[in-house]
């Protein structure tokens, strides 16, 4: 690596990675709760002809591509680390909202009742979203090197689809079972959901979330293309690693 603006750049790089991830991350924790429908212009098997999601799903889908970005320039430890310093910012994160949800409102405030409800997640969209976290990701970040050792530095577009694929595969079935199956009454849902909808609300998430992981292939070539064109070189053994 030289010195001077080229050092500064991939020092701002690093550091710019890993502030997406933490921030879509603390992003998606603000707005699962939030369902969301997209119409489809055809039907698909099981999901039908609309895809349902927290709202959580499109800030979420940017950490993946975040963590394949930082585990491709920085290795395997360095993207683990990255994944657990952010679970606990999760928890940072929980504690600010909530202290400003219980703190008194002053008049001029916004409805405090509104405020909790939009910002206080439920007990299974928290218990579901962070557990489907700290799976997934550390899920990811192993995949994505064990097929890096499989194709050496060739073959990016293959690490960040499987791993992702594999990954939100994981990811949606934790939040799903935890979120609408093991703890509806919390959702204000009541009885469990029926089987099939349960399966609907896996599939429609994840083939959006494939969807993401495809689409956003050609910007982690951009990101770590750039990198390196400015000198980077992964100073870690993918043996070792």
């Amino acid at each position: 690596m030289t010195s001077g603006r080229p050092q500064s750049v991939l020092a701002t790089g690093q550091l710019a990675i890993a502030a997406v991830f933490v921030t879509a991350l603390v992003t998606a924790q603000l707005t699962a709760a939030k369902v969301l429908a997209f119409s489809l212009p055809f039907s698909l098997p099981i999901a039908g002809d609309s895809l349902v999601l927290p709202g959580a799903a499109l800030a979420y889908a940017l950490t993946f591509f975040a963590s394949d970005c930082y585990s491709e320039l920085y290795g395997r430890k360095a993207a683990t680390r990255l994944v657990n310093v952010a679970f606990a910012m999760n928890f940072v994160m929980l504690v600010l909202v909530w202290s400003t949800i219980q703190a008194p409102a002053a008049q001029s405030s916004v409805d405090p009742q509104k405020f909790r409800t939009v910002l206080g997640a439920s007990t299974p969209i928290v218990v579901g979203s962070l557990l489907a976290y700290v799976v997934s990701q550390n899920w990811d970040v192993v995949v994505f090197h064990k097929i890096r050792e499989l194709t050496g530095n060739a073959h990016l577009w293959a690490r960040n689809i499987g791993s992702t694929a594999s990954s939100q595969a994981i990811d949606t079935v934790i939040f799903v079972g935890v979120a609408f199956f093991i703890f509806p009454q919390y959702l204000g849902i009541g009885a469990k959901l029926p089987g099939e909808i349960i399966l609907a609300l896996i599939v429609g998430q994840y083939i959006l979330k494939l969807l993401i992981a495809f689409l956003d292939t050609p910007l982690v070539y951009v990101v770590v293309g750039y990198l390196r064109s400015q000198g980077h070189a992964p100073s870690y053994s993918t043996a070792a690693d």
